[in-house]
């Protein structure tokens, strides 16, 4: 979990950020090898494609990115969590489970990618929206269904 990733260029992100994330996972993985490792560099949407072989299980995207593009950025064997903007909790009913299909969907359908937030939930983020958010994910079986 890269919190700072946002201030790294992708040259600074090559150079320094990523070494260390890898070998930090590579420590992990070593030590831990039947669990999971999910690397997430918040701000990080915008260098994708130096985040493909970064030795983890999972890459995270924020909300910067469209799902669609990362999943093409990349590519479809790179297991992806994300990346529904976090505002959209203070949105409505429908407005979430429009957010949670259309992001399931650009990701390749149910069962391509990890669900969740860009960045976490929000302080003041109302109760009710989170439930909304996870009936929808529960309810969804993708739009061919």
């Amino acid at each position: 979990f890269e919190s700072w990733a946002h201030q790294a260029s992708p040259k600074w992100f090559a150079q320094y950020a990523k070494p260390a994330a890898q070998k930090a996972i590579k420590i992990i993985k070593e030590t831990h090898p039947d669990v999971p490792v999910i690397y997430f560099a918040n701000g990080g949407s915008s260098y994708l494609e130096l985040q493909r072989d970064m030795g983890c299980d999972m890459i995270a995207v924020d909300w910067a990115v469209d799902m669609a593009e990362a999943r093409e950025i990349l590519g479809p064997d790179v297991p992806i969590s994300g990346n529904l903007d976090p505002t959209v909790l203070f949105g409505t009913k429908e407005q979430i489970e429009e957010a949670v299909r259309d992001c399931i969907d650009k990701a390749g359908g149910p069962g391509k990618h990890l669900l969740n937030l860009g960045h976490g939930v929000m302080q003041g983020t109302p109760e009710e929206a989170v439930g909304w958010l996870v009936d929808e994910c529960k309810r969804y079986k993708g739009k061919d269904a």
